[in-house]
């Protein structure tokens, strides 16, 4: 079963049409149809059925993408094995990460693998946090760098082992000069005053998207603190929330780290969360269970967890 076929076969059923996957994969139309006419015929099935909406796949032709699949991981692990016989002097790791930990994190993880391991290609997927765990889980990464929930339940990720880098803060955003500053009380290790955030239940908030990370922790510190937020505005970017705080059109919360990211003149106020609402997330090493890890990959999470202060995982 070459790759080659198994890429014609599921590229037409993406787009339920032979001409156009013909376009896609830069083939004529001939050609593709008698491709699969020669794997049909050596299969002695039909692999497609024509409906009102295009071709979809009949039972044979499910059985045979996800078999192709599972042929093409086992090749792709075999592969890794052979980079590691011939002593990394090639080879690639596919690496999830979130935007903005790619921001923070690579300009000084990157330079100290490639110093190690020059000769191998680091591919970098960008997702949140809640798709890098779905290609995660289906093996289309080697591992992530994520954030987790504080108490992330391992039974709805059965096939994905977390390991914590550490733990980051969620912050109160709002407009310099707010009037509930008055009500914050300054705690020595603390690096923001702490005001209750009980206080903020009749403030409109900006949030980002639910499938967001961000949002998932958000909602659920609302949850413990029994606040039904009124959302006045829902976007993609922590960023833009923060800065639309600070503008003053709603209070968000943001990870403590991430608004140090961007650095600029216009900083809202900051406020800390008590801790018995859980305001936190934990940003962690995820990497799918029983699965062949490199040594290429070994190595770069080994110089993650040091830069961490944390021992080398028992991978």
């Amino acid at each position: 079963m070459p790759n080659r076929e198994f890429l014609y076969i599921k590229t037409i059923a993406e787009e339920k049409s032979i001409s156009k996957a013909a376009q896609k994969l830069f083939l004529t139309q001939p050609s593709l149809s008698k491709c699969v006419q020669k794997i049909e015929s050596s299969l002695g099935t039909k692999l497609f059925k024509r409906t009102n909406t295009g071709l979809i796949l009949t039972f044979a032709g499910e059985r045979y993408c996800q078999i192709a699949a599972d042929i093409m991981k086992i090749y792709n692990d075999f592969e890794i094995e052979v980079s590691d016989i011939n002593n990394l002097k090639k080879g690639k790791i596919i690496l999830g990460l979130t935007r903005y930990l790619a921001t923070y994190l690579l300009p000084v993880i990157l330079p100290m693998f490639k110093q190690e391991c020059p000769n191998i290609s680091v591919n970098i997927i960008e997702e949140n946090s809640t798709e890098l765990e779905r290609l995660l889980s289906v093996g289309k990464l080697d591992f992530a760098i994520m954030h987790t929930l504080p108490f992330h339940e391992i039974s709805k990720h059965s096939n994905i082992d977390f390991y914590p880098l550490s733990q980051d803060p969620f912050l109160i955003a709002v407009k310099p000069g707010h009037p509930l500053g008055q009500y914050a009380v300054k705690y020595e290790d603390l690096p923001y005053p702490q005001i209750d955030i009980t206080l903020l239940a009749k403030e409109p908030f900006i949030m980002v998207e639910r499938n967001q990370r961000i949002r998932q922790v958000t909602d659920m510190i609302f949850q413990k603190s029994d606040i039904d937020p009124t959302v006045v505005l829902t976007t993609k970017s922590y960023e833009t929330a923060r800065r639309l705080a600070f503008s003053g059109i709603g209070a968000t919360l943001v990870p403590q780290l991430y608004s140090q990211i961007f650095k600029s003149a216009n900083q809202p106020d900051y406020y800390c969360i008590d801790k018995k609402y859980s305001p936190y997330w934990t940003m962690c090493i995820a990497i799918q269970k029983n699965t062949y890890i490199s040594k290429a990959a070994k190595l770069f999470i080994r110089i993650i967890s040091e830069a961490f202060g944390l021992d080398a995982l028992d991978l």
